[in-house]
């Protein structure tokens, strides 16, 4: 059994040479997992400058923690540069981690389909966010987030050929369950599409 996902990963022929030209990418969660859900939302469907822009005014204006966003009047949120629909989403979110206690400890140790359950039960985050925070704020190693338009792009100039989603769903067994560092890759391998589009929703 190799001794890392690096390791494994190495000795496939399609992420091998990724993995030798980009080095150990890592997944480092995040610490709060409400920030790091506000932000996955606010990428939704949004450039990365723009989402940046976004993310630089809200964390200025109010206190990006579930009692913080509440306090705030949705004005706030408009002016920092939320949109009607995403104002509303983060309010969502605030009243779900405030009532249910949600944060990482509350999630440790839950399998992966459970985890989406609960979050996707929250309006306004579906499967993509929910792999998000799966990914970038659990650290969980064995997940493909397909919904993504990085991935389905990378996928593409990395097996050249074109598979629909169950397909590649199918193909990245071969990955498991190391599947979290082969999106890793494949978001490189698709680099102007990260940079251009971040996070892209499509759920």
């Amino acid at each position: 059994m190799p001794d890392s996902p690096h390791d494994a990963l190495r000795e496939d022929p399609d992420l091998g040479p990724l993995v030798a030209h980009h080095g150990e990418l890592t997944l480092d969660p995040a610490d709060d997992m409400f920030e790091r859900l506000v932000v996955s939302i606010l990428r939704q469907q949004v450039s990365m400058a723009s989402a940046a822009a976004t993310r630089e005014r809200l964390f200025e204006a109010v206190e990006v923690t579930p009692e913080g966003v509440l306090a705030a009047d949705d004005d706030v949120l408009r002016d920092a540069g939320l949109s009607r629909q995403k104002t509303r989403y983060v309010n969502e979110v605030a009243e779900a981690f405030r009532e249910a206690g949600y944060g990482i400890d509350y999630f440790a140790g839950m399998p992966d389909d459970a985890v989406r359950a609960e979050l996707t039960s929250i309006t306004g985050v579906g499967d993509w966010t929910a792999n998000m925070q799966l990914l970038f704020s659990l650290g969980r190693e064995d997940v493909f987030p397909v919904g993504d338009l990085g991935v389905r792009k990378g996928f593409r100039n990395v097996v050249g050929e074109d598979y629909d989603r169950p397909e590649m769903v199918e193909y990245a067994e071969r990955w498991a369950p190391y599947r979290s560092y082969a999106t890793l890759y494949l978001w490189r391998a698709e680099e102007d599409v990260a940079d251009s589009v971040a996070e892209v929703r499509e759920d």
